[in-house]
């Protein structure tokens, strides 16, 4: 089995601030699914955004992520319960959960691996909802910017796995008996110049960037967007959202 990358350690305290959170729509349709309510499983928790939503909905949710750091930053709810674990690897009883989710973080983990432990603590009919985002769309003047910026000026620097982003994860294996049709769904936020620099530090290619330059490109690359995005100027930022949602049978 491969190990764990932890990419998003360093920059913890930022991740929870500037990474977007889903639209309830996302949730609504996950749980339209879902026949119990008692306990579920978020995996690759993160800060914890997804697991706070579900406490609203389960007696129980249990969270889970390989970032010590990633969990000290967390949302803090009384029935949500965090660990450091593996997400091939995990100290939970079998026939668990009702729902286990995994946002933005299942094209990390060693797939094989990862399903056989979703069987195993999954209860009989169990839902995985599994989704993520891909790149933000602004205006065709920031995105012509940006895409220049993901494609070349980092492109070099995104792990192997980004690529199950750019695909909109219709190329990972997903042996589970999917349910209705393929949805999709989009994060609107409305963000300043500040807020956009904030969450490009937070890319994982932007930090391998620096390990190896010694120098942030998020500054040069703000200077350039500063000539059509003002400083104090508001603009809509989307995110497109892809699913894949399958029962465990």
């Amino acid at each position: 089995m491969k190990q764990p990358k932890d990419l998003f350690s360093k920059q913890a305290a930022a991740y929870r601030q500037y990474r977007p959170e889903y639209p309830l729509e996302l949730y609504d349709f996950i749980l339209r699914h879902v026949k119990g309510r008692e306990s579920a499983w978020d995996c690759g928790t993160g800060n914890g955004q997804v697991a706070a939503v579900l406490a609203d909905y389960f007696q129980e949710v249990d969270a889970t992520d390989i970032s010590e750091n990633q969990l000290k930053n967390a949302i803090d709810k009384d029935n949500v319960y965090y660990q450091v674990v593996r997400a091939e690897q995990t100290p939970f009883d079998k026939n668990t959960f009702d729902l286990i989710t995994v946002a933005q973080a299942i094209h990390w983990f060693n797939f094989d691996a990862f399903y056989n432990e979703v069987r195993r603590v999954s209860k009989k009919g169990a839902v995985l909802a599994v989704w993520g985002y891909g790149l933000f769309r602004v205006d065709p003047e920031v995105d012509r910017i940006i895409d220049y910026f993901y494609k070349q000026t980092t492109g070099p620097y995104w792990d192997n796995e980004r690529r199950y982003i750019d695909e909109e994860y219709r190329t990972i294996p997903f042996p589970f008996q999917e349910e209705g049709e393929r949805k999709s769904f989009t994060i609107s936020r409305q963000w300043t110049l500040a807020e956009l620099e904030g969450f490009l530090k937070t890319w994982s290619a932007v930090q391998h960037y620096m390990k190896e330059k010694g120098e942030n490109p998020v500054k040069a690359l703000i200077e350039q967007v500063q000539s059509v995005w003002m400083p104090g100027e508001i603009k809509e930022v989307s995110f497109p959202v892809f699913m894949r949602l399958g029962r465990v049978v």
